[in-house]
């Protein structure tokens, strides 16, 4: 009974909102652009689905609703909301299926689907086991398991996804030996994905990195610098990605947590040694074991893993080899021609190839590679084998729903103008030095409330560059740290969105449950941002030269951490557990 008069209560309460919201809108007047029509309602939709997914802890129904909500919104034209509902679930559908059939999405999806399979034939080789047990000898405790895991981060430094992807299942079975907690091994990943990618000059992110800046400043009349080159000196200014990365590793040595995360640690330290780790929905590999009798060689995880890595090098650069020959810059099809090999020609090739296509790609080259290594050891038979490479595709089915779901709630508030109404409200008139943190805080923003770093750098760094040389008069090294602003502002965002793709793929590769992850990683991300904007960016709006900056960063992250957290160690763990 209490059980239908919940349901009741809650159809109730949202059809009055949806009507209210119908008589809302249908009150303004009509306007060609959805930012101003809609105004502040234009937050409703990211706002309903991040909030739903904090309360809920249901991720897919909160996207769902999210998108409905916007899809509503879009397709009110009077006050009968039947007919404005069934038109915005029709949309709903089309929006979805729009998303599917994107090129770039529907390589993602695919290429996630490759490496599930990748890895459950991995671990029935053995393979994920053996290497586990290499990495155990060696990263004996949980503060070297922490180290090892940030390095093999930034050793997967070309893509996000790619790091999301390999570098999760690897250290997992590690962590959780070691009574790490799928939290903190999910934050290490998220927080080596794309605040490295963001920054390394040989990425699938560096060709929208330096194209956005060097139409920026042509968009001033400043014609006599590259791209790349603004980009080398934006690098010393990321504060946000340099000081998370250290915050890693000062984390690690001390063992000191806070937050949700402290928590997680405590729980994860006081499971007993043949407990299993306790993810509520969290997609994985856990059930997953090798086959019986078999001898474990860790080279039946390196040689497909490997391959992916290596193989997803090489794509890279074949994709951009083809693109640019194919395409019509003569200046770079002329560095493809007299030096395809050297650091300019590799380096030109990364920045201009399609990382969705190079990826599935490589992960298919892989999944041929494990198949016939287990084929060839007599470990599975062929058909054993494809159906297990099946079966491990079947388990990032509901990664790739909510990859869909995220990208739908992408598009439609694009759709609505969320970007451009939180631009028009926050870029009032300012004092100059304040610039670049407005410009990392309105980034910060549009990213967490869209879910994609590279869509919130699309829209802000047209803005940002003209805003930040007519303020300071044409000032270079200004308009340099409000660049910064742009790109570290967006990866603050996405890192923080529980709607980011590679904040969902992190979740994924570390069978941590999805919100749990952003819970506890928030608290951290806000802690970096807030030291970010107070010894970074405020001081270096101001003139102050980042090599003052960032040392004081890092004694703060350590004080703070200190200040805040407390050790979670064995010993304090069993002492109090007795």
């Amino acid at each position: 009974m209490e059980r239908n008069v919940k349901i009741g209560l809650i159809t109730a309460v949202s059809i009055i909102a949806l009507f209210l919201l119908s008589l809302w809108i249908s009150s303004q007047p009509a306007n060609d652009d959805n930012a101003i029509r809609f105004g502040i309602l234009t937050l409703l939709p990211p706002l309903v689905a991040i909030g739903l997914a904090f309360i809920t802890k249901e991720t897919i129904l909160s996207l769902f609703i999210g998108v409905f909500v916007g899809e509503f919104m879009l397709c009110v034209n009077d006050l009968n909301i039947v007919s404005t509902a069934v038109n915005a679930f029709l949309q709903l559908g089309s929006q979805v299926i729009t998303c599917m059939a994107d090129p770039w999405n529907a390589g993602i999806v695919l290429q996630c689907l490759l490496i599930g399979g990748i890895i459950q034939l991995v671990t029935k080789m053995g393979g994920a086991k053996a290497l586990a047990d290499a990495f155990a000898k060696r990263a004996d405790t949980p503060r070297k398991a922490q180290l090892f895991t940030w390095l093999l981060g930034l050793c997967v430094f070309f893509d996000d996804y790619a790091n999301s992807l390999i570098v999760g299942p690897i250290m997992r079975p590690v962590m959780d030996k070691l009574k790490v907690s799928r939290e903190k091994l999910a934050f290490v990943v998220d927080a080596t994905a794309a605040p490295v990618a963001g920054i390394a000059i040989i990425s699938t992110w560096i060709g929208l990195e330096i194209s956005l800046i060097a139409a920026g400043f042509e968009s001033v009349g400043v014609t006599n610098v590259t791209g790349f080159g603004i980009f080398l000196q934006t690098i010393p200014y990321r504060f946000y990605n340099i000081f998370i990365l250290i915050f890693i590793v000062i984390s690690a040595i001390t063992l000191y947590e806070f937050g949700p995360m402290k928590k997680a640690e405590q729980a994860a330290r006081a499971r007993k040694e043949d407990e299993a780790v306790k993810v509520l929905e969290a997609p994985g590999f856990d059930e997953i074991k090798p086959v019986e009798g078999i001898n474990l060689s860790v080279w039946n995880a390196i040689i497909p893993i490997g391959t992916l890595i290596i193989g997803a090098l090489i794509a890279f650069y074949w994709s951009g080899y083809t693109t640019i020959l194919g395409g019509e810059d003569q200046a770079l099809i002329a560095i493809m021609k007299s030096s395809p090999l050297s650091f300019n020609g590799i380096f030109t090739a990364l920045s201009q190839s399609d990382a969705s296509v190079a990826l599935f790609q490589a992960a298919l080259l892989a999944s041929i590679v494990a198949i016939v290594m287990a084929v060839g050891q007599k470990i599975l038979s062929i058909e054993d084998a494809i159906s297990e490479w099946v079966g491990g595709m079947k388990t990032i089915v509901i990664t790739g729903v909510i990859l869909l779901l995220a990208w739908s709630l992408g598009g439609v508030i694009g759709e609505i103008g969320t970007a451009d109404y939180l631009v028009g409200v926050l870029s009032s008139t300012i004092p100059a030095f304040i610039v670049p943190t407005l410009i990392f805080i309105l980034g910060a923003l549009i990213s967490f409330a869209t879910g994609t770093s590279y869509g919130t750098m699309s829209i802000l760094m047209p803005l940002a560059i003209p805003l930040a040389w007519a303020i300071s008069s044409g000032d270079m090294s200004f308009t340099i740290v409000c660049t910064s602003g742009v790109l570290t502002g967006a990866i603050f965002g996405d890192h923080c969105s529980p709607i980011s793709d590679t904040t969902i793929l992190s979740s994924m590769g570390t069978s941590c449950n999805h919100i749990d992850h952003v819970s506890t990683q928030m608290y951290y991300a806000l802690f970096v941002a807030i030291i970010t904007i107070v010894v970074g960016y405020i001081p270096a709006g101001l003139g102050v030269p980042f090599y003052f900056s960032l040392p004081v960063g890092i004694v703060l992250l350590y004080v703070g951490l200190k200040i805040l957290g407390e050790k979670v160690d064995f010993d304090e763990v069993e002492e109090s557990s007795s």
